[in-house]
């Protein structure tokens, strides 16, 4: 064989000694690659099914709604579920309306989140909720069952029973101006709000208030 192929071959071995090399450290830590990057993408996977499907529950939301949702609300809301998606994951509400079914897009949204929603349909109902399950947030109407206070009279209930949980009222019949209790934490009509006030919520339950 001439010298000049010689001196190429030769020449051509470090490049065929480092390919070699990789394709063994690959094979070598292969199984170690997949298992670390299969949890990461599968998560991120689900998460975008997650906000896919909030953002289309969200529409739902809106148009039950007599509150106009404009697409920078929709844009905002959606932003902040998918950056709270952890922190909101197994959360537990309880929600206290003598009519549920009013609030079942929200209440789809939310459990599209991966929270835990009960509903109860009066105090009774809600009180012996508590007592059965922990819980982190309590939502709730103010007029019931013709008891244009209702959801008022239940803070009481709550203090004497010792339930110590943040209330957010959902209403339309909530007036500020007569005075807010200081159990309540948040009062709205507008369903994108309600969502806000959970996230800010579970943001301070699972890390603490900021400090002052």
């Amino acid at each position: 064989m001439p010298e000049a192929i010689w001196i190429k071959l030769i020449g051509t071995l470090p490049s065929l000694f480092w390919a070699a090399f990789a394709v063994i450290v690959f094979l070598s830590l292969r199984g170690t690659i997949i298992h670390s990057l299969v949890p990461r993408v599968t998560a991120l996977r689900a998460l975008g099914v997650e906000v896919e499907m909030a953002g289309q529950l969200l529409d739902r939301v809106a148009e039950g709604s007599n509150t106009p949702v404009t697409p920078t609300m929709r844009r905002g809301i959606l932003s902040r579920l998918e950056h709270a998606a952890d922190t909101l994951r197994s959360g537990r509400i309880l929600w206290i309306d003598d009519h549920p079914e009013h609030n079942g897009a929200l209440i789809s949204l939310l459990r599209s989140m991966d929270m835990v929603v009960d509903t109860a349909r009066s105090t009774g109902e809600g009180l012996i909720a508590l007592r059965h399950g922990p819980y982190d947030i309590i939502l709730t109407d103010i007029d019931r069952d013709g008891d244009p206070q209702a959801g008022i009279s239940m803070l009481r209930e709550l203090e004497a029973g010792n339930v110590d949980l943040p209330v957010v009222v959902h209403s339309h019949n909530f007036n500020p101006e007569l005075g807010v209790d200081r159990r309540i934490f948040a009062a709205t009509n507008n369903p994108v709000e309600i969502v806000h006030y959970v996230i800010d919520l579970m943001e301070r339950i699972r890390f603490g208030a900021p400090e002052v």
